[in-house]
């Protein structure tokens, strides 16, 4: 696990500064404190930042395969590479290390860009041909490693993170203005746009094959998760197949040279995680938990069980209004505006567990593989609905009231119809994506000001939930996961992990987030996933004997922040002073007055904005520091900052 860049150069005379090279590896030292490496060819050069996980000793990078006229810099794990390695050796490949990563050097002398198909892990890595003076970048079939791309018709450049890329120093750094929309919608900037006009992510499941008379060319994807055909299987059948799928998975997960811990939320998808795990360990695993002083929102007591019950060493912290009074490691961390209020108790645990292990499973990805949400549960009985409904009742009835009728927080929970009258007037794709807004159109073209929406014509960001909902619309359910699978997990979720834990060198691996894994569900009925309004049917059935009794059927909670409560009283200042100045730099994108209303209308207890107050702070914190335009190498912190407590305090220790 590790932090990569490099530069690409269309003149193929021109040669890569060790300058250059050194100042886009210090801006990711964050990613990998255990080493650098350097390589400089003609035309590229390569710059790897190293977190030491398997062959410790002889896993530095760049690295070369027999003859070195292939380069690699990798960032992850790839957990099928001792059987990728016997398959190389069987074919008369020769190995200098125990690294995963000479495995993938070798796998494309065989295969070239085909040899993503056969990876499982997570990993974004450039190969270097020497011989054909061609680069190949690739990213993980489910996006959780990062890769972003700078291109002009001189060079191209390429990074883990942002920072790595701005290193250059003389960019341009104009922002994407449909990103700002596309940020205020969802609370994170979705798909293969940055928030920087110039600058691109490698989308999940691509590689791209550049060379210096073609960088301009376009990602092939390798890999796509399809909801088709269902194999038929009794519950019996699919609870073993589960089983035995992710019983394999966390024993691939757990092969590492270095200590292996886990987060335990004291949800369901973390203690199966820790369930599995504890079974395939001799000795007890290390566990780690964050709650909160507010009860309703602290799964702590539900995490001291699970612990209790495997045995496991944990330790568990409480995250205060203080950790967000200052933003600062957030916006440093996350490059791009990132909204997902959860990024900062993921923070604070990923530092905790940094302190004990260099690995630490997690349970993301079971909602997504199994139907967690319960937006899911409400959205399918919608459809069942809509399919009751005259289409000309829905477009000329329910669409008019949906659009007049208030969003009143403070009604009946019966009359609060507003969300439902909308999306039972629209096709099933529109109204998922109006599901998962967290800032809807409406409001949208109330909080954006004249100027931007001029600049915005016809941008909609919610075609991108709409297009990936239709291919994978088997029935209801699946193009909702298929949705989320493609956006939500990759953009917001993945990302959420991988820059809190990799800002304090810890690897997170979640097993659940494993291809074979997402094709198994795909091929699952809809109805063992959602069954009777009870999300992760099918989990619950494998685990129910396992896991404490209180714990298994209980109500999905999430891993959330008192946002609501904390922006009408610890965040107060905050608002004022970043979002409803008027002269701050979000006047340039908003209209200060609406954000005045819905701020008066929350803290009034009127209506709900909590996830739109806390998007418009993230902007205006992140311009304040990455959108300045004198600023000319990242937000400008110290390393003591950005190791500071952070609003975490103690309430546990190894138990």
């Amino acid at each position: 696990m590790c932090g990569i860049a490099g530069v690409l150069y269309s003149d193929a005379r021109r040669s890569v500064t060790e300058d250059l090279l050194t100042r886009m590896g210090d801006a990711i030292a964050h990613r990998g404190p255990d080493g650098v490496g350097t390589y400089r060819g003609q035309s590229v050069g390569l710059v790897h930042r190293r977190l030491a996980i398997i062959d410790l000793a002889g896993g530095q990078q760049p690295l070369g395969n027999e003859d070195d006229s292939l380069q690699i810099v990798f960032n992850g794990e790839i957990y099928n590479y001792r059987e990728l390695r016997k398959s190389l050796e069987a074919r008369g490949h020769l190995f200098r290390t125990n690294s995963d990563t000479e495995v993938l050097v070798h796998l494309f002398e065989d295969l070239g860009p085909a040899m993503c198909r056969e990876l499982r892990g997570m990993f974004a890595f450039a190969i270097w041909n020497t011989k054909t003076q061609e680069l190949f970048l690739a990213r993980d079939h489910l996006g959780q490693k990062p890769l972003y791309i700078y291109r002009d018709h001189e060079k191209l450049l390429f990074g883990s993170e942002l920072k790595a890329i701005l290193a250059h120093g003389s960019l341009d750094r104009a922002i994407r203005v449909s990103a700002v929309e596309d940020f205020l919608t969802f609370g994170f900037v979705p798909g293969s746009t940055s928030i920087f006009q110039s600058i691109e992510k490698l989308p999940a499941g691509h590689s791209v094959l550049l060379s210096p008379g073609r960088l301009d060319a376009s990602p092939q994807q390798y890999w796509r998760l399809e909801f088709k055909d269902i194999v038929q299987r009794s519950n019996l059948e699919w609870k073993e197949c589960i089983d035995e799928a992710l019983k394999e998975s966390v024993k691939a997960h757990l092969v590492a040279d270095v200590p292996v811990g886990a987060f335990l939320s004291g949800g369901l998808d973390s203690s199966a995680i820790v369930a599995t795990a504890s079974r395939l360990r001799a000795t007890p695993l290390q566990t780690f938990s964050i709650g909160f002083q507010e009860k309703e929102f602290s799964e702590l007591p539900y995490a001291e069980a699970v612990a209790r019950h495997f045995c496991c060493l944990h330790t568990e912290e409480i995250v205060t209004p203080d950790a967000v009074r200052d933003l600062e490691d957030l916006v440093f961390l996350y490059d791009e505006p990132f909204a997902d209020a959860s990024a900062i108790p993921t923070m604070a645990v990923a530092r905790m567990a940094a302190q004990h292990v260099k690995v630490a499973l997690s349970g993301d990805g079971g909602d997504e593989l199994f139907g967690g949400y319960a937006r899911y549960s409400h959205d399918l009985k919608e459809a069942s609905l809509r399919t009751l409904l005259p289409g000309w009742f829905r477009q000329q009835v329910l669409r008019r009231l949906g659009a007049v009728w208030p969003k009143a927080d403070w009604l009946p929970r019966a009359l609060r119809l507003k969300t439902t009258l909308q999306n039972l007037a629209a096709s099933p794709a529109a109204a998922y994506a109006n599901t998962v807004s967290a800032c809807r159109s409406l409001t949208r073209r109330e909080l954006l000001n004249k100027d931007l929406q001029k600049q915005l014509c016809d941008h909609a960001p919610e075609r991108i939930i709409e297009a990936a909902f239709s291919a994978g619309a088997r029935d209801p359910l699946s193009g909702m996961l298929a949705a989320d699978t493609s956006v939500l997990l990759p953009d917001d979720f993945l990302t959420k992990v991988d820059r809190a834990s990799m800002g304090f060198g810890l690897e997170v691996r979640p097993p659940l987030i494993d291809w074979k894994m997402m094709e198994l569900a795909a091929s699952m009925p809809s109805d063992l996933k959602v069954n009777n309004g009870s999300g992760k049917w099918i989990l619950k059935q494998v685990f129910e004997s396992r896991l404490p009794d209180q714990l298994v059927h209980r109500r999905k909670q999430g891993f959330e922040l008192p946002i609501d409560i904390w922006l009408r009283g610890p965040l107060r200042n905050q608002v004022h002073e970043i979002v409803l100045k008027p002269d701050g730099p979000l006047a340039q994108f908003i209209s200060i007055s609406m954000a005045e209303r819905l701020y008066g209308e929350h803290c009034a207890g009127r209506g709900r904005h909590g996830q739109v107050l806390w998007s418009l702070l993230i902007l205006g914190r992140w311009l304040d520091s990455w959108g300045n335009s004198c600023l000319k190498s990242g937000p400008q912190r110290s390393s003591a900052s950005r190791r500071s407590p952070m609003g975490v305090s103690h309430s546990g220790g190894h138990r």
